[in-house]
């Protein structure tokens, strides 16, 4: 806990970012972001001034969240931190998606249920969640429990011809929605020229358009389905979020978010569906973080670099550690996970969290270091403080570039973490200086910006327990081995050697056997 502004306030929720926020109007934001669907940078101005609305696309609930979840989750919990921080009411939804054919596959070879993994996964997410201190959204619809909303969206959509059955299914005609491709940019005359010659599926024979998609899936033996107009079955991917959006929102938002795998077609054809209903744009900001690489590859299951976020941070990862390492790289770029970047990122935090638990009173002696209340003006920072904290709302202005927000919080933490440092190895004088005016502003500056980025002291860990202290988990280890045993196999060998160098730099030796067995050690 921690003293901010004379009371007491929890840095891991909503409360904590309203009650440290600046003065500052939304009507005076200049914030900026990459809207894919203008494939330009754009001011961001909401429907209602001081409101925002978000959308974000959650997970299907078949299986543990992975690393390409965490990056995705951060980088929008980030994003609401930093509207509501400058003043906005935000609303923030997102889905669970927990009718699939991959749920429906994971309880066939479990011999057990839908609504069985379900369950189970939706209990993992939360949990995994609330470990990368990621605040839970105002609202979780899930698909099942949206069935009328769905149901009533095919329906308009067959009113207005948008959408045709076909023995029990439901198709959405693509050619009957002028805007169709303006998110992917792809054009469906080429894509059908792309497509000639090839014979066509039994589904794909009862469609119109070879790019028609469904809406409505009638049911097969032994699967669950619900009733409807078309006869019982179940509702298509990408109807699943139309409609829920529709029933949270309403017809137009302000942002929709999902990683860039969604772009096509699972944006494409929500666009496509929601706008041919309403009439109406869907949303006016479309923002798409990059993905996550392993090694320089695509994470993949069938290459052995596969990782859950529970695998990660049981193995000794501290969340906050995973939260900086991907808050280091710009939400639309590539992030690459390798044993170097966890390395240096674990260095880094260890730093900044030293600063921070100096600040937030996280020991003995910090109880009495209480941050001095900070005017909404800045005018008790001095230039110092003031400055970075103009440089920090410059930096997430800015497409949300929280590469250099994180400079601004190392930089006031430089101080700070060396008083720590001194504080630690029973330095009387280093606790008194702690109090001086100038450094309790700068630590309180320190606080409410780390708390925007969803940073938050963590207990020190014992040295040599873990890879916050130089070291690197087994999991990780042996998915980097697996990775360049891959890498060798497909004689990618500067790939290889890359992930040898960078495991050596985290102190992890490589000792290759005959048969293609390798072996390790920490050194």
């Amino acid at each position: 806990m921690a003293l901010i502004s004379g009371r007491r306030i929890s840095v891991s929720r909503c409360a904590t970012i309203q009650a440290a926020r600046t003065s500052v109007q939304p009507s005076a934001v200049t914030l900026r972001f990459t809207n894919t669907l203008t494939r330009r940078v754009e001011e961001f101005r909401p429907i209602e001034a001081g409101k925002a609305s978000i959308y974000c696309c959650g997970v299907t609930v078949y299986d543990l969240c992975h690393l390409g979840h965490a990056r995705s989750y951060i980088a929008w919990d980030v994003l609401r931190r930093y509207l509501i921080w400058r003043g906005y009411a935000v609303t923030f939804v997102q889905n669970y998606t927990d009718i699939d054919d991959k749920i429906l596959a994971r309880a066939a070879e479990e011999g057990s249920s839908m609504q069985a993994v379900s369950e189970r996964n939706i209990a993992a997410f939360v949990a995994d969640m609330a470990r990368l201190n990621i605040l839970p959204p105002d609202r979780m619809p899930r698909a099942t429990r949206s069935l009328d909303a769905i149901r009533a969206l095919i329906s308009a959509l067959e009113a207005r011809g948008a959408a045709y059955s076909a023995d029990g299914d439901v198709y959405f005609a693509v050619m009957k929605h002028p805007g169709y491709g303006k998110l992917s940019g792809r054009d469906l005359a080429e894509q059908q020229d792309n497509a000639a010659g090839r014979v066509a599926t039994e589904e794909e024979a009862r469609k119109q358009h070879p790019f028609d998609f469904a809406l409505w899936k009638g049911s097969k033996p032994g699967e669950p389905s619900w009733e409807s107009p078309w006869g019982a079955g179940r509702p298509g991917w990408h109807i699943e979020c139309s409609a829920m959006v529709r029933e949270e929102l309403g017809d137009t938002i302000d942002i929709h978010l999902g990683g860039a795998d969604l772009i096509f077609p699972h944006h494409e054809n929500e666009i496509a569906q929601s706008e041919a209903a309403s009439g109406r744009e869907l949303a006016r900001f479309w923002l798409h973080n990059g993905m996550v690489n392993v090694g320089g590859q695509k994470m993949s299951k069938s290459l052995g670099n596969f990782t859950t976020i529970r695998a990660l941070l049981d193995s000794g990862v501290s969340p906050m550690t995973l939260r900086l390492f991907t808050l280091q790289a710009h939400y639309r770029k590539p992030l690459d996970f390798t044993a170097e970047a966890l390395e240096a990122a674990a260095t880094g935090w260890k730093g900044l969290n030293a600063a921070l638990s100096l600040v937030t009173g996280a020991g003995a002696e910090a109880e009495a270091i209480t941050p001095a209340v900070i005017a909404a003006d800045g005018s008790t920072l001095g230039t110092g403080p003031a400055a970075a904290r103009e440089r920090f709302i410059a930096a997430m202005d800015d497409d949300l570039n929280t590469a250099a927000a994180l400079a601004v919080l190392f930089e006031l933490a430089r101080p700070l973490r060396s008083l720590a440092n001194r504080i630690e190895r029973g330095d009387v004088a280093a606790a008194a200086e702690a109090r001086q005016p100038s450094l309790t502003a700068q630590g309180s500056l320190l606080a409410e910006l780390a708390a925007v980025l969803g940073l938050r002291p963590e207990p020190a860990t014992d040295p040599g327990t873990g890879p916050d202290n130089g070291g690197l988990s087994d999991n990780a280890i042996e998915a980097q081995i697996a990775a360049r045993r891959e890498a060798k196999a497909n004689r990618d060998f500067a790939a290889a050697d890359r992930i040898r160098d960078a495991l050596s730099a985290a102190g992890i030796e490589l000792i290759d056997k005959p048969g293609g067995l390798t072996e390790w050690l920490r050194r």
